[in-house]
């Protein structure tokens, strides 16, 4: 699969759609920018006016975007773990504020280099998410899964050689306070949030996508001073497995591995329910 091409970069977080000023898309543009998203959606024919858009981006190889991936997820990890564990180190002088903001940041940072390549997902729900609602091929979600998986585990591995015996801080696990259907529902519901603000930002056209970076970062740090004390705010099963398999701690892992992807669902689910119908232009529905 290497050496599979694709017609245009991935629909990413930065890029979602191609408009002309008058809010439709040409069959022009649909020929010459193809993005997972624009592909999904009926185009109206309609008059050449200035457009809002870039000039169609070089194909891209799935090795390229694999690649990408594993990086950026490699970035992720190696912040959103790291944090917690300088934090331990430390006696807490991070706190909850300073692993937010870590975490909310390196995804900004993330998506803002890599989006344009991958898509920057950095996370099997995410994947998983876009793939249900067809707005990301199938066929790709095993070597996304793959390079997202990996990449935790490397990230882990790195930061378990630099601060053993202290890797146990960056695992995430339910607070001996909180029941595990607590968990459950916690992580669901911010996984939730997450998804619904990515669907936005990567799917509907009316969003403001070059902000993404942005608002995906603000929300993941939004979640975690929610949720951080209670249950470290995965999001992310491979935020939990890699730091799981490098600190051999699994309390709890089927929490993060199951509800993230199920929050996912539902919140790219009801994005695209809500959202306003693509055919008409946003006056309309004033």
């Amino acid at each position: 699969m290497e050496g599979e091409h694709t017609t245009s970069a991935p629909s990413t977080l930065l890029t979602p759609g191609f408009r002309n000023g008058n809010g439709r898309r040409s069959s022009l543009l649909r020929n010459s920018c193809k993005c997972f998203n624009v592909e999904s959606l009926s185009l109206e024919e309609g008059p050449l006016s200035p457009l809002s858009c870039s000039l169609p981006s070089p194909s891209i190889t799935l090795a390229r975007k694999v690649g990408a991936e594993f990086i950026g997820t490699l970035i992720l990890i190696f912040a959103g773990a790291g944090t917690p564990i300088v934090n331990q180190r430390t006696k807490g002088a991070e706190t909850l504020l300073g692993m937010a903001a870590s975490s909310g940041l390196a995804v900004m940072i993330v998506i803002l280099s890599t989006g344009h390549i991958s898509g920057a997902h950095l996370n099997p729900s995410i994947t998983v998410a876009f793939a249900a609602l067809r707005h990301f091929p199938w066929k790709h979600v095993p070597v996304y899964i793959g390079a997202q998986v990996s990449a935790s585990i490397c990230a882990s591995f790195m930061l378990k050689a630099i601060f053993e015996p202290m890797m146990g801080g960056g695992v995430t696990v339910p607070s001996p306070r909180v029941e595990y259907a607590q968990a459950f529902a916690l992580e669901f519901i911010i996984t939730f949030n997450l998804m619904f603000v990515v669907t936005a930002v990567a799917t509907d056209t009316r969003a403001v996508g070059e902000l993404a970076g942005i608002a995906v970062g603000a929300t993941v740090m939004l979640n975690i001073l929610i949720t951080g004390e209670s249950t470290g705010a995965s999001m992310n099963p491979v935020r939990t497995l890699g730091p799981a398999i490098a600190a051999n701690n699994y309390r709890a892992i089927w929490v993060y591995l199951t509800a993230p992807i199920l929050g996912a669902l539902a919140g790219a689910g009801v994005y695209s329910a809500v959202k306003l119908p693509d055919e008409k232009p946003l006056g309309e529905h004033r």
